[in-house]
């Protein structure tokens, strides 16, 4: 069983569009799974641990017509549901009110019974209570004892769900101490072998890989326990994203939803992977991600992966300007921080999904990287260190004036944020932005947490507060004359 597979686990099954994933959503009290018209949208195992002590398993739907689909991805979402089938301990058969009985549905209960599991056939679609009846009477030839009748469109029938799930597990254990895992996901372009690594991490094929495009739609949670060549455990929670396209190709509502899934996976994220092909360098397409990691606050580390197939190329026909090939790795990861200027000190590690090459390395970074994020920065070397990078390269004069910090303090992590008193926040350019911020990553080994700078302008309450420029000029004062007199006639 996938160490992502509790023992209390529960798995919705059935063919495309009978309404699995609406119902994986209102069980688990929240949008996880993306819900839409057209079949075939869930294909990798999409899990959830519910409050209630249990693990929900949405599943692609089974008995897609081959044509419907590529066939690669055909075959990989059925291995996929048999997986779930075989690891639950409850399973959810979910048919169509509407459709009434179907081929497929016959075929998935003949299964069932070869397989010797009783599942729980949950008749969706049951909008009006008075074809209640009449839906009972026709699935009850599939011969299966527990039926329910439900509407996940609706939200009726989801607490009945519930109480056959809980009378089948039994109460859930006293909560224990919830465990630690860092929170990883992997973003990146369509197939730059974004699920690759989550295999090989696994050492399990738990989400589809295929050279198609687009093949990963949701965000698929699992959790790691990996372990190193030491023996030490290191506990992680992947999160696999779908491919993103710029908004320009973006063709569909299922990439759209699925642009959304991977934003709400970055903000709940303590580190992200930017996955790039080692081929194809960094395009502008990244530069959007790593910016989007950036807006989030989210600590980051450059994944150059098909390294292998570079290795390959370079040995086959050496590159004249390079001795060897650490030498043209190392040119290579001095370009990258080039092309994504706006993330000073973040790493690049060189990895090889299809043959492991350095994936512990890039664990092992991330560990590291999990724990400089919680570092407390002491008021006063972070003055001196200020004031430092200020003496070293002063700012630029704009308008005949400099921008000045008068005082900082340490006021958050995860995004680390700086609290710098100033004279004027809106003189501050990006590029010294940028200066002070990989100054102070250098000083207080900060290389790929993000930094965040929280600007107080000086208050102009008081004229003496001011500066001598910013003062106001006194007006020349007028002088008084006499008015002549008149005389009188």
């Amino acid at each position: 069983m996938s160490q992502a597979i509790k023992n209390r686990s529960v798995a919705l099954v059935g063919r495309p569009n009978v309404g699995k994933s609406r119902l994986f959503n209102s069980l688990a009290g929240r949008r996880i799974s993306i819900v839409h018209d057209m079949p075939g949208v869930t294909r990798d195992v999409i899990t959830y641990e519910t409050r209630d002590g249990y693990t929900l398993l949405d599943t692609g739907g089974i008995g897609m017509e081959p044509d419907a689909t590529p066939e690669i991805i055909h075959a990989a979402t059925e291995q996929q549901v048999q997986f779930a089938i075989e690891a639950a301990e409850i399973i959810l058969f979910v048919v169509d009110a509407k459709d009434g009985i179907t081929p497929v549905d016959e075929n998935l209960a003949a299964a069932f019974r070869k397989l010797k599991r009783e599942p729980v056939l949950l008749i969706n679609k049951v909008d009006d209570p008075a074809t209640r009846d009449n839906a009972v009477a026709e699935f009850s030839a599939l011969g299966f004892g527990e039926m329910l009748t439900v509407s996940a469109e609706h939200k009726l029938g989801i607490d009945s769900i519930k109480r056959v799930i809980f009378d089948e597990l039994g109460e859930a254990e006293p909560a224990q101490a919830k465990e630690d895992r860092i929170r990883i996901s992997l973003i990146g372009r369509p197939n730059v072998g974004k699920s690759s690594m989550t295999n090989a991490l696994l050492r399990e094929e738990r989400v589809i890989v295929s050279e198609i495009p687009g093949t990963t739609r949701d965000a698929v949670e699992l959790d790691l326990d990996f372990q190193s060549r030491s023996g030490e455990v290191w506990k992680f929670k992947l999160c696999d994203t779908a491919g993103l396209r710029a908004k320009t190709k973006v063709d569909s509502s299922v990439e759209y939803f699925s642009a959304l899934r991977t934003e709400e996976t970055i903000k709940r994220s303590d580190i992200v992977f930017l996955v790039i092909d080692a081929e194809e360098g960094v395009t502008r397409q990244e530069q959007k991600l790593a910016g989007m990691a950036q807006k989030w606050g989210k600590a980051l580390i450059i994944v150059v992966n098909k390294w292998d197939l570079v290795f390959e190329r370079f040995r086959n026909d050496p590159m004249p300007e390079y001795r060897s090939e650490q030498e043209f790795r190392k040119a290579y990861a001095e370009a990258v921080p080039d092309q994504l200027f706006f993330l000073p000190g973040t790493p690049v590690l060189f990895t090889s999904a299809k043959t492991g090459f350095s994936v512990e390395k890039l664990m092992r970074t991330a560990r590291e990287l999990n724990e400089r994020l919680d570092k407390n920065i002491p008021t006063g070397r972070l003055n001196a260190r200020i004031q430092e990078l200020l003496e070293h390269r002063a700012p630029k004069i704009t308008h005949s004036k400099r921008f000045k910090i008068f005082y900082a303090v340490h006021v958050g992590r995860r995004p680390y944020k700086f609290r710098l008193f100033c004279n004027q926040e809106e003189r501050l350019e990006d590029t010294y932005r940028r200066y002070l911020e990989k100054g102070l990553q250098e000083t207080f080994d900060l290389q790929g947490c993000p930094v965040e700078f929280e600007l107080m302008g000086k208050n102009k309450r008081y004229v003496e507060d001011l500066d001598e420029e910013e003062k106001p000029r006194p007006k020349p004062k007028k002088t008084y004359r006499r008015p002549k007199s008149r005389k009188r006639k």
